[in-house]
């Protein structure tokens, strides 16, 4: 394997780490202990996001990048006589990608093993081996004979439900395959960004934010942005990749390793012209990669934030990855650390002049 630096460990202690909607506890105990060194306080609001807060200038303009801490997986509904458990999906899946794959429930006696089961194709019918199994269908199977063995080992309903992968460092150092890149990548960006600034003069107050249940309708971006009341925010996430077989350009046509993706639309925001613009012109300025997108679909954190409080100038940048709302996701080291470059050199030209300036373009 792999020797891991000191940004690939982060990134593994990240992404193992297991937290789906509701449950970010683990996570968020994992973006503490990176963020803490760079930050001035952190603090959580109620629903339990992370906001680290890095002031340059105190009087300057509040500026706010946002990843969330939690993950698609699922939660136990119900134990059957036998010890199968039924699920709920919690974020978004397709259920293609879900049969037979390992998972972690995660009980208040500790983790229990279970593979995701259901009625094998030999005994069904020709036509219903043409069609996809229904997640209604599915359940998780741990082993157990009966409910009330399943009981003993500690689940119960309302567990959550983790995909089991293994932080892997592809041939080609520069990919890594994880799961949960959706999106503790955003939230390594958040930290990396403090971590960049800690040393250097920038005209504003920055909050590197771990924000909670982003894939059930972008909650926590909400309250914690009604903590901040932020004068501009970035919601710092994943984006599809569309450099696999099959896919046109007209439907993805952003690649990994070619830079960060400027969200021009999606179905949460129209992105802000202005810091849109900003953001563009530093990166062209100073030879940053950088990749357009759009999507009429999904949304991210800056959809939340650029409605708090009085309004506050958002724009979602994100990083092109592969087979996203899976178990093992794949993203370019290089997009990674070109964002975090990037936000860093934008921030330090953030000062009140400037945010007045754009919020008005």
């Amino acid at each position: 394997m792999t020797k891991l630096d000191d940004t690939l460990a982060m990134l593994k202690e990240l992404t193992d780490a297991k937290g789906i909607p509701g449950n970010e506890r683990e996570p968020r105990e994992v973006m503490n202990k990176h963020i803490t060194p760079y930050a001035d306080e952190v603090t959580t609001d109620g629903l339990g996001s992370l906001i680290a807060k890095k002031v340059g200038d105190a009087n300057g303009p509040k500026v706010m990048v946002a990843g969330h801490l939690d993950e698609v997986g699922f939660m136990i509904t119900q134990i059957d006589d036998k010890g199968f458990l039924r699920f709920q999906t919690v974020g978004g899946w397709w259920s293609q990608v879900m049969l037979a794959q390992r998972v972690t429930i995660v009980t208040r006696k500790g983790d229990v093993t279970g593979v995701i089961g259901s009625k094998p194709p030999h005994i069904l019918s020709p036509e219903a081996r043409k069609k996809p199994v229904e997640i209604k269908d599915m359940f998780i199977d741990i082993g157990a004979s009966s409910r009330e063995e399943a009981t003993e080992w500690g689940v119960r309903p309302g567990d959550m439900v983790v995909p089991y992968f293994e932080f892997t460092v592809m041939n080609n150092e520069k990919l890594l395959l994880a799961k949960a890149w959706d999106n503790r990548i955003g939230c390594a960006i958040a930290i990396d960004v403090l971590k960049q600034l800690k040393n250097e003069e920038h005209p504003n107050i920055v909050y590197g934010v771990g924000s909670v249940q982003e894939e059930v309708g972008l909650r926590g971006a909400r309250t914690s942005a009604a903590a901040i009341e932020p004068d501009i925010g970035f919601g710092v996430d994943v984006g599809i990749a569309g450099d696999t077989p099959g896919v046109s350009e007209k439907e993805a046509q952003s690649k990994m390793g070619k830079g960060p993706q400027i969200i021009l639309y999606d179905a949460s925001m129209v992105s802000h012209k202005g810091l849109r613009d900003l953001v563009t012109d530093t990166a062209d300025e100073l030879g940053i990669p950088y990749q357009f997108d759009a999507i009429a679909g999904g949304g991210t954190d800056a959809g939340s934030i650029h409605i708090s409080h009085k309004g506050a100038p958002s724009l979602a940048i994100t990083i092109a990855t592969r087979y996203i709302h899976s178990h093992a996701a794949m993203l370019h080291r290089d997009d990674y650390e070109n964002a975090v470059k990037l936000i860093v050199e934008v921030i330090k030209r953030l000062d009140r002049e400037t945010v007045d300036r754009i919020t008005l373009e």
